[in-house]
C-alpha cells in the first residue's frame, strides 16, 4: 500500500510540475486578450457561419410548403374552324368553313403545394457531412490561433519585468557610482586623486541615464501593446504581479495531439465526403410532392356565330369553379449526360483529397521535427541558465573586489566602472537567459498540443 501511495504522490508531482502557473493578474490579462482579438472573434463567426450552412443543406430534407394565389383578367379573340358535318335527311352542312369568337372574364386560383426530397444520391448528408468535418477543422485552427495570444501574452508580461529588473539594476549601478563619486571628490580635495576619476565617474552615471530612457521608452510602448491586446488600464499592467522563473517539463511530449494535425485530419475527412458526394449527383433524384388547390372563373363572356344561321349570340357564365383539386404523386429527375461537368468536379474532388493527405503526411513529419528541436533547445536553455546564474556570481564578486581595490588605490577608476558594468550585464543576461528558457518551454508545450491544456493559475 506504501509502495502504490509512493507512486501516485511521484505521477501527481510530475503532471503538476509540467504546467505553466501564472499569476491571477496575468491569468486575467490572457482570458481579456483571447476575448478581445478580432482575429480569433472572426474564425468563432466563421465556424458559426459555417454550421449555419450545414444546417441549411440538411433542412433541403424538411417538406417545403408553398401557398401560391393568382388573379387575372382574360381577353381573346380567336377563328375554330370544325371538319364539315353533312345531315343525311336535311342535307344541311354543319360547321362548314371557320367561325370567329371572343371570350373575356376573370380568373382567380390559389393552392398550397408541399414538396420533399426522398432520395438525393447521398448529396445532402454527404455534403453536411463535409461541412461538419471542415467546420471542425476550423474548429482546431481557433485553439491554434489562441495559444499565439497566450504566448505573446505571457511574453509581454515577460519582458515587462525585464525591463524592471533593467531598472532596478540600474538604481543600483547609480546608487553605487554616486557613492564612488561622491568620495573622489573628496580624494581630490584632499589631493589624493585627479579629476579624471571623477569625470569618467561622472560619464558611467550618463552612460546609465541614456540606458535608464531607453529602458522607459520600451516599457511604455509595451504596455501600450499589451493595453490594446487586453483593454487593461496602464497602472493595471504596470502594478501587475507575475514570476519569471524558469518553467519545467517532465513529461515524454508527443505530437499526437497537436491541433494543426487533428485540424488537417479533420478537412482531410471532409475533403473524402465531398467526392462522395460529387459521385451522388450521377444518381438520380426523387421527390413527393402534394396539394390542394381552389380555381375559379367568373364573370365570362363568350361571343361567336351560330354554325347555320351565322346569327351572333352572346354567351355569359357567371362562373366556372374546381373546388377542391387534390394532387399527390412522386416526380424524378435524372440528369442523364451534362457535358462531362460532373466528371470534372469528381476528379477535382478527389486531386483535392490527394493534396489534403499530402499536407497531412508533411504536417505530420515537420511536426514531429519541430519537437525534437524544441526538446533539444529546451535541454540547451536549461545549461544556459546555470552558465548565467554562474556568471552573475561572478560578476558580482569581482564588482566587490574591485570595490574593494579601487579604495586601496590598486586598479583605476576604468577597471572599477568595468566591473560596475559586468554586474549590470551578467543580472540582464540572466533574466534574459530565463525568458528565453520560457519561450522555448512553451513552444515546446505548443509543439505538443493545445497551450491552453497546460496553463494554470496560482
Amino acid at each position: 500500500m506504501k509502495k502504490w501511495l509512493m507512486v501516485c504522490l511521484g505521477l501527481l508531482s510530475v503532471s503538476a510540475s509540467s504546467q505553466i502557473y501564472l499569476s491571477d493578474d496575468v491569468y486575467k490579462a490572457v482570458n481579456l486578450a483571447l476575448h478581445k482579438d478580432v482575429e480569433l472573434e472572426n474564425q468563432r463567426l466563421d465556424v458559426k457561419k459555417l454550421d449555419i450552412e450545414r444546417k441549411s443543406i440538411l433542412s433541403k430534407y424538411i417538406p417545403k410548403v408553398e401557398a401560391n394565389a393568382l388573379y387575372g383578367y382574360i381577353n381573346s379573340n380567336g377563328n375554330l374552324d370544325i371538319p364539315t358535318i353533312s345531315l343525311p335527311i336535311a342535307g344541311f352542312n354543319l360547321f362548314q368553313g371557320s367561325t370567329d369568337f371572343s371570350t373575356k372574364g376573370q380568373a382567380f386560383n390559389g393552392g398550397v403545394v408541399a414538396k420533399a426530397v426522398l432520395f438525393s444520391g447521398g448529396q445532402i448528408y454527404n455534403g453536411a457531412k463535409a461541412l461538419a468535418y471542415k467546420n471542425k477543422g476550423n474548429a482546431l485552427m481557433i485553439d491554434v490561433k489562441s495559444d499565439e495570444v497566450i504566448k505573446d501574452i505571457i511574453l509581454s508580461y515577460d519582458q515587462l519585468q525585464l525591463l524592471n529588473a533593467a531598472e532596478k539594476l540600474i538604481d543600483e549601478s547609480e546608487k553605487r557610482l554616486k557613492k564612488e563619486s561622491e568620495r573622489v571628490e573628496k580624494a581630490i580635495s584632499l589631493g589624493l586623486a585627479i579629476p579624471y576619476d571623477r569625470d569618467k565617474i561622472k560619464l558611467a552615471i550618463l552612460e546609465l541615464e541614456t540606458k535608464r530612457i531607453e529602458v522607459e521608452h520600451k516599457k511604455q510602448l509595451l504596455t501600450l501593446k499589451i493595453n490594446q491586446a487586453t483593454g487593461l488600464s496602464i497602472d493595471e499592467i504596470v502594478s501587475a504581479k507575475h514570476n519569471v522563473s524558469s518553467i519545467v517539463i517532465l513529461e515524454d511530449l508527443s505530437n499526437e495531439n497537436r491541433k494543426e494535425i487533428k485540424a488537417l485530419e479533420a478537412y482531410h475527412q471532409a475533403t473524402e465526403f465531398v467526392i462522395k458526394k460529387e459521385k451522388g449527383s450521377l444518381l438520380p433524384t426523387l421527390g413527393a410532392f402534394g396539394g390542394y388547390s381552389y380555381t375559379s372563373l367568373f364573370n365570362t363572356e363568350f361571343s361567336t356565330n351560330t354554325p347555320i344561321t351565322q346569327k351572333h349570340i352572346d354567351l355569359k357564365v357567371n362562373h366556372l369553379t374546381l373546388n377542391p383539386t387534390w394532387m399527390v404523386g412522386v416526380a424524378m429527375k435524372w440528369e442523364l449526360f451534362s457535358g462531362f461537368e460532373r466528371i470534372h468536379k469528381i476528379e477535382e474532388a478527389t486531386i483535392s483529397d490527394k493534396q489534403m493527405q499530402n499536407n497531412l503526411n508533411d504536417a505530420k513529419e515537420k511536426t514531429a521535427l519541430q519537437l525534437q528541436k524544441n526538446k533539444l533547445d529546451y535541454e540547451t536553455a536549461l545549461l544556459q541558465i546555470d552558465i548565467a546564474k554562474q556568471r552573475e556570481v561572478i560578476a558580482k564578486n569581482n564588482n566587490s573586489l574591485a570595490e574593494k581595490q579601487y579604495k586601496a588605490g590598486l586598479i583605476g577608476v576604468t577597471e572599477r566602472i568595468s566591473a560596475e558594468n559586468d554586474v549590470y550585464k551578467e543580472a540582464l543576461n540572466k533574466i534574459e537567459t530565463i525568458i528565453k528558457q520560457r519561450q522555448i518551454a512553451i513552444e515546446t508545450f505548443q509543439s505538443a498540443g493545445s497551450l491552453s491544456t497546460y496553463i494554470i493559475s496560482k
